[in-house]
C-alpha cells in the first residue's frame, strides 16, 4: 500500500507519556501532516501488557496516525505489526532512534545503529508482515565516530520503508547541543523516499532553517508542541503561505484546555488521568503565568471538579497594573 499524501509537511513527533490519543486528537484538530503514537514495545504489545495497548490506541477513523513500534526481535516486531494493522492502523513507524538507556540497553531504539544487519532483519520482518505503509525514525548515528544513518536509510528503502525521519543528533548526544540539520542532507541525497527533519524545530523560523539546511521534504515537531497544540498547523500555514489558524485566546483557550483535561480523564480514568494531565496543565499555564499559589493548586488538586473551577482564573492572562 502506498504512503498516503500528508495534509501538510509538518508532523507530530512521538513523545513518551505525551502523544497519547487525547493529545494527538487535539493536535490533529488544528491540522497536522500526520501524528505518531508513543513508542510501543513490540513484545509487550502482543502480550497485552497493562497500559501498552492504550499507548497505541488510535481512534481508528484517523488515517493520519502512525503507531510506533520498538523492539529487538524480528518475531515480536512482526507480530506486533500484525496486531496494530488488524486494529486499524494506517501506518507503522519503526523506532531506531530512542536514546534512553532502558531502551538501548535492551538493544532497541538507537542501539540498532550499531548493528545495521540486525536492524534490517527487523525492518524486513515488519514490512513483510503487513500491507500498510512502514516508515522509520532514527538518528544520525550512534556517536560521531559512527554516523551511518545514510547507509541505514538506503538499506531501509531497499527493504520497503516508505519514509524516514532523522533526528539531527547522534544517540550519544541525547538532546544536548544543537541538532545538525545540515547532516540530514546526506541522508536526503542517499535515498529517493521522503526524508523528514527533526530536532530543535519549535516555530516557523526554525522549520524554514531546517528545511533549507537539510533539503528535507518536511519537518517533525515534538517538544515545541507542548502546551501549543496549534503549533503544527501554524508552522504549516506559514510554510505554505496560507492564513494562520485561529489560536484560542481568552475563553476559547480555557475551553480548549478544559476539553483536553476532560478527554484525559475519560481516556485514563479519574485517578491516572488526573496525574497524566498535570504536565499538560503546567505547559498551558506557562503561557498565562498565574500566581504561584494558584498554579500549585491546579497541579496538586485531585478532585477534577475543583480543577475545572480553577482553570478559568489560572488560564487568564494578567496585564500589568
Amino acid at each position: 500500500m502506498p504512503l498516503p499524501a500528508p495534509d501538510s509537511a509538518v508532523a507530530l513527533a512521538p513523545l513518551a507519556g505525551i502523544t497519547d490519543l487525547p493529545f494527538r486528537q487535539l493536535v490533529a484538530s488544528f491540522g497536522a501532516g500526520w501524528v505518531v503514537s508513543e513508542m510501543v514495545a513490540s513484545q509487550e504489545m502482543v502480550q497485552a501488557k497493562p497500559g501498552v495497548r492504550e499507548k497505541a490506541e488510535l481512534g481508528f477513523d484517523q488515517g493520519n496516525t502512525a503507531v510506533q513500534l520498538a523492539g529487538r526481535d524480528a518475531h515480536w516486531m512482526a507480530e506486533a505489526a500484525r496486531v496494530v494493522e488488524g486494529n486499524g492502523a494506517a501506518m507503522i513507524d519503526i523506532n531506531m532512534g530512542c536514546p534512553a538507556k532502558k531502551v538501548t540497553n535492551g538493544y532497541s531504539g538507537s542501539a540498532l545503529l550499531r548493528d545495521l544487519d540486525h536492524a534490517l532483519t527487523l525492518i524486513d520482518a515488519v514490512v513483510g508482515a503487513v500491507s500498510i505503509p512502514v516508515t522509520l525514525k532514527t538518528r544520525l548515528g550512534w556517536d560521531d565516530s559512527l554516523r551511518n544513518a545514510d547507509t541505514l536509510a538506503q538499506r531501509a528503502e531497499g527493504a520497503g520503508v516508505q519514509r524516514i525521519v532523522i533526528h539531527g543528533r547522534t544517540r550519544c548526544q541525547f538532546y544536548k547541543g544543537r541538532a545538525d540539520w545540515h547532516a540530514i542532507a546526506a541522508i536526503k541525497d542517499a535515498v529517493s523516499i521522503p526524508v523528514i527533519a527533526n530536532g530543535d524545530i519549535v516555530d516557523a523560523r526554525s522549520a524554514r532553517a531546517a528545511l533549507r539546511a537539510s533539503g528535507a521534504d518536511g519537518v517533525m515537531i515534538g517538544r515545541g508542541a507542548q502546551g501549543r497544540p496549534w503549533l503544527l498547523a501554524q508552522v504549516a500555514a506559514d510554510l505554505a503561505g496560507q492564513a494562520a489558524p485561529v489560536i484560542p485566546q481568552g475563553a476559547a483557550f480555557v475551553d480548549m484546555v478544559a476539553a483536553h483535561y476532560d478527554a484525559m480523564l475519560g481516556f485514563y480514568g479519574k485517578t491516572l488521568g488526573g496525574r497524566v494531565a498535570r504536565k499538560h496543565l503546567g505547559w498551558y499555564m506557562d503561557q498565562t503565568a498565574p500566581p504561584a499559589g494558584l498554579r500549585k493548586a491546579v497541579l496538586t488538586e485531585r478532585d477534577p471538579a475543583r480543577v475545572f473551577e480553577l482553570l478559568p482564573d489560572a488560564l487568564t492572562v494578567r496585564t500589568a497594573a
